[in-house]
């Protein structure tokens, strides 16, 4: 395997970063995860500026996004895969020990690994810590991902595959790596992003191409909607058949089965929306 490293390709077993690196000793650092199909990342251009957003909002210096393309490229060129998850991650680079930042750069790091395709339908849990809707990092895609990683053992342990938070005021928010859509008497709705949720690239195209309404919902609303799905960029739309001890239908519904017919011409015709 072939990883980008602050500049060029190395070979993975010689690809080191320092263990003073801010993002490992504090999680001071930023990341994009897209999908790799045949050698092409799906809708770079939005990850790139979702990237560019986060470094803003944590304080890291702009990214180079010109590099950061050459980055992507080149890894995918050198580690062909028919699927994977491509990973940008932005660091505050070599520090001092402690919460302030160094002055010897960033750290720029892209890599590919090969993925599975999704199952068409999941499992998911609620679990009862909640999302800062008005925090420091709150939209931003951190690396500060220790709280994702309880979360989903416990859904793990429950046999699902994602957990879902609620924010401060006991509206749904997101899951720990996707965004959750809701259908009420008909009509698709998802969180809005001053519920807290991570503005998800899928996220996004679905709202955009379906029309679903960005609506402040109540987390026992999983207890009553008509179909439920995620997104994702590995995701895409995945329908769930389980939200903690309510079972929906094994299949999608004709909503969330609509979207995913929408999205899959949509991304079909353009691998960079």
């Amino acid at each position: 395997m072939k990883i980008w490293l602050n500049g060029g390709l190395r070979d993975a077993d010689a690809a080191h970063v320092s263990v003073l690196d801010h993002g490992l000793t504090v999680g001071d650092g930023i990341f994009e995860t897209a999908k790799a199909v045949d050698g092409h990342a799906f809708a770079l251009t939005r990850h790139l500026d979702r990237l560019a957003r986060s470094a803003a909002g944590l304080g890291l210096p702009a990214p180079d996004l010109d590099e950061v393309r050459t980055a992507c490229a080149a890894v995918l060129e050198a580690n062909p895969v028919p699927y994977g998850r491509l990973r940008i991650t932005y660091t505050g680079g070599l520090s001092p020990l402690g919460s302030d930042r160094g002055d010897n750069g960033t750290t720029l790091v892209v890599a590919l690994g090969e993925a599975g395709k999704r199952p068409d339908s999941t499992a998911v849990i609620t679990v009862p810590w909640t999302r800062n809707e008005r925090g420091a990092l709150t939209g931003l895609k951190t690396t500060s991902y220790a709280e994702n990683v309880v979360a989903l053992a416990r859904a793990r342990e429950q046999g699902a595959s994602e957990a879902l938070f609620a924010n401060t005021v006991g509206n749904l928010c997101e899951g720990t790596g996707s965004n959750v859509f809701v259908v009420l008497d008909g009509e698709l709705h998802t969180p809005p992003l001053s519920a807290g949720p991570l503005a998800g690239i899928t996220r996004a195209l679905v709202v955009e191409w379906t029309g679903a309404r960005e609506t402040d919902l109540p987390l026992d609303v999983l207890e009553r909607a008509e179909e439920v799905f995620l997104t994702s960029s590995l995701r895409d739309i995945q329908a769930v058949h389980r939200v903690d001890g309510r079972e929906l239908p094994g299949v999608a519904g004709p909503v969330t089965a609509k979207a995913v017919q929408i999205f899959d011409e949509r991304a079909g015709n353009d691998l960079d929306p």
